[in-house]
């Protein structure tokens, strides 16, 4: 299982962003991340996406990790996040009786 984070702020929050990046805690020992890789949009500013992996056992775990790893940035001027949770493909057909 993974949830994706995806982060957009605009180029003046920059220096903001990295101050708080730089502060957030360590990532539980049952979660793996890759990234964040950053981008940038025309009209958005800069992006970021970040793909957070673990075991589906720890979702609830998990996903009150994440919404307190991305509070930190709330308060950075034009500052917008998502969070997605995503399936393996047998997880999903275990989830409507295919497996």
């Amino acid at each position: 299982m993974v949830t994706i984070g995806t982060v957009a702020f605009p180029t003046e929050s920059g220096k903001e962003m990295g101050k708080c990046f730089m502060s957030l805690p360590t990532l539980p020992p049952y979660m793996t991340r890759k990234g964040p890789y950053v981008g940038s949009a025309l009209g958005v500013g800069i992006k970021t996406i970040s793909i957070f992996e673990y075991d589906p056992s720890k979702k609830a775990e998990a996903t009150e990790f994440l919404g307190n790893y991305y509070a930190h940035f709330i308060g950075v001027p034009g500052f917008t996040y998502s969070i997605e949770t995503w399936f393996e493909i047998s997880e999903a057909f275990k989830m409507i009786g295919l497996a």
